[in-house]
């Protein structure tokens, strides 16, 4: 068969995703979110914190001005005890009396920094209900009502939550936002409703204490890099189910560079790789504008080519302005042009993550194992020179 026809079946069946993934998108926000009258937990908030995220304050800022009716906690910690983030912490406590704010400084006990402080932050936690945040995350005044109104259901166990980019400083970071809204959460909505129902979201989660103790508390996922998904897979696996909230966080992205931007994305793929092989090969199902440009070559760029050209960007446009639309998504109207570069760029990293098991992570050296195990390596040893 030629390499055109298979081409053109493939394109067909990429704008098949996207008509999936669409509808799945309908029926989510179409979807009441459950509410209720009962009283709401108190909570205590944990925070990992490694250094200073683009706008900061401002982002540790709107977890204080929480609209919210009961008392709660923000607990903040690192595991270097010069971290810049302390003393950005002691300002929040001058400018915050009347809240609750402490800062810890954690052991490091694994692989994963942040959840050697979330294993820290939970034993200090005074409250029930843990609720656990990024640190570039920024939030509205409803937040914390809207992600723990749903564990009022004893049938839940976990509660995540969407996120999108915001406040981009880089063309890069652009580039990254663009990503999230346009490809990443669809493919959530896509896999939530057809693969597994058992998987959380990094930006943010809640739970009781009861099912983080079920799952061992978060000590074995130390050493794991998608401490996330094991963290979803693992109360799902309690028989309790993982709530999808319709609230969606802001990830602040400030300036990145392309290298920085590279190095991240090709640590996710690979882990995605190597956590759930089986996923991994359906995700170019995602990839329909380098495989309708591929078909438009393969078919000489006749009126055919650039009508199945056509086709895939015309549908990337419409569901990334549905996606824009319900996640309430600034980037996406100011810079939708740039989405068939950016479709290009996701291609060329899941085929970069196909090859090794190495990655860089916070300035450091992992092998990922199966499950996507964080092996740490030493680190390189510089070349010598000679005069």
């Amino acid at each position: 068969m030629p390499w055109s026809l298979l081409l053109l079946g493939f394109s067909v069946a990429t704008w098949l995703f996207w008509l999936v993934a669409s509808w799945c998108i309908s029926s989510f926000f179409a979807k009441p979110q459950p509410q209720t009258h009962a009283p709401l937990p108190t909570v205590s908030i944990l925070k990992p914190v490694r250094g200073l995220d683009a706008e900061a304050y401002e982002n540790f800022c709107s977890f204080l001005e929480q609209d919210y009716p009961n008392d709660y906690e923000v607990l903040f910690g690192v595991t270097n005890p010069q971290d810049p983030a302390l003393k950005l912490v002691q300002r929040l406590q001058r400018d915050f009396p009347d809240r609750k704010i402490a800062a810890f400084v954690a052991p490091r006990r694994g692989a994963n920094d942040k959840v050697s402080i979330l294993c820290h932050l939970a034993q200090q936690a005074a409250n029930d209900v843990f609720v656990v945040c990024d640190s570039d995350m920024r939030v509205t005044p409803d937040y914390l009502r809207r992600i723990c109104t749903p564990l009022q259901d004893p049938a839940v166990g976990l509660v995540t939550c969407l996120y999108r980019g915001e406040r981009p400083k880089t063309f890069t970071a652009r580039l990254e936002a663009l990503y999230m809204v346009t490809t990443f959460l669809p493919s959530v909505f896509v896999g939530r409703r057809y693969l597994s129902t058992g998987f959380a979201l990094g930006a943010t989660n809640a739970l009781r204490r009861e099912q983080l103790l079920e799952i061992g508390g978060f000590a074995p996922i130390l050493n794991h890099l998608a401490d996330d998904y094991q963290l979803g897979v693992r109360v799902a696996a309690t028989g309790h189910r993982i709530h999808f909230s319709d609230y969606v966080a802001q990830s602040t992205l400030g300036p990145t560079t392309f290298r920085e931007q590279w190095q991240r994305e090709v640590r996710w793929a690979k882990c995605t790789r190597i956590s759930r092989p089986l996923e991994y090969p359906g995700l170019p199902l995602t990839f329909s504008t380098p495989v309708a440009l591929a078909t438009a070559a393969s078919l000489g760029f006749s009126p055919l080519g650039w009508s199945v050209l056509g086709v895939s960007l015309v549908l990337r446009w419409l569901v990334g302005w549905q996606m824009a639309h319900h996640t309430h998504d600034t980037v996406f109207p100011r810079a939708w042009f740039w989405l068939p570069l950016r479709d290009l760029l996701t291609a060329a990293v899941w085929c970069a993550a196909l090859v090794g098991q190495e990655v860089k992570w916070r300035g450091e050296r992992f092998a990922l194992r199966k499950g996507g195990y964080l092996q740490p390596l030493p680190p390189k040893k510089a070349r010598e020179t000679t005069g």
